[in-house]
């Protein structure tokens, strides 16, 4: 019987990568995103290449009702979850002092409160197992603040706070948690950036460093995953 992963926001820039990369070592998949169109292309396209089984559905982590409904759609969908990764965000550049109103409320329902929410809802099929990996998808934004971060960075230093809480709460449960800090990586944030693709990092190099962080014995965790540009920070 195949290994089970949650990915959250998994038909894009890293999500997608990251459901790739865990397929094709045998993992079977369960993942979600606003659009049932996207997930269907690539539930089919995984199966195609892998045979590994892909269960979707269409959610708006951005919703607490949502979020709840997911979880219910995993937890139905297997008794035991190995990996989660929390992956779903929004990325909306502004300052705090000129930022549109009702920013900071939508990033932080995206990437804080959904992860937050959905790690509870799931804990069930974990914790039993004393053993599993739970990922959070930060960013350099949550330990580097600059100008044009507002919103976002605020939501990112957060999700680190939860990151480390969680690590302390279950490391005596032998459930692994691991903040993972990408800079600049070439997903839909940022098409139409004035910027050549190389100067950006891969998709798939995010995703390489969350399988090499989960391969490692039971007896280490990676407590963060920091990478950046070669060339630095954009």
């Amino acid at each position: 019987m195949n290994k089970f992963i949650v990915i959250t926001g998994g038909t894009k820039g890293i999500g997608r990568a990251l459901v790739l990369c865990f397929a094709e070592n045998g993992f079977d998949i369960i993942t979600c995103s606003r659009k049932l169109a996207d997930l269907e292309v690539l539930k089919e396209e995984v199966e195609k290449l892998y045979g590994n089984k892909v269960y979707i559905k269409a959610a708006d982590l951005s919703k607490k009702d949502d979020v709840h409904s997911f979880s219910e759609f995993v937890l139905k969908t297997t008794p035991k979850v190995d990996v989660l990764v929390n992956n779903t965000g929004v990325f909306l550049p502004g300052s705090i002092q000129d930022e549109p109103e009702g920013n900071l409320e939508m990033m932080m329902n995206t990437n804080l409160y959904s992860a937050y929410h959905l790690t509870r809802g799931l804990l069930p099929a974990i914790l039993p197992n004393k053993k599993g990996h739970i990922f959070s998808m930060s960013s350099i934004a949550g330990i580097t603040a600059y100008s044009s971060g507002g919103s976002y960075s605020i939501t990112k230093y957060a999700m680190q706070g939860f990151t480390k809480c969680l690590r302390e709460e279950l490391k005596e449960e032998g459930i692994r948690v691991t903040a993972v800090l990408p800079g600049a990586t070439y997903t839909a944030s940022w098409e139409g950036v004035d910027l050549p693709h190389e100067r950006f990092m891969k998709a798939e190099d995010v995703a390489e460093s969350v399988w090499s962080a989960y391969s490692l014995s039971d007896r280490t965790v990676v407590e963060e995953i920091v990478l950046r540009p070669q060339l630095g920070d954009i």
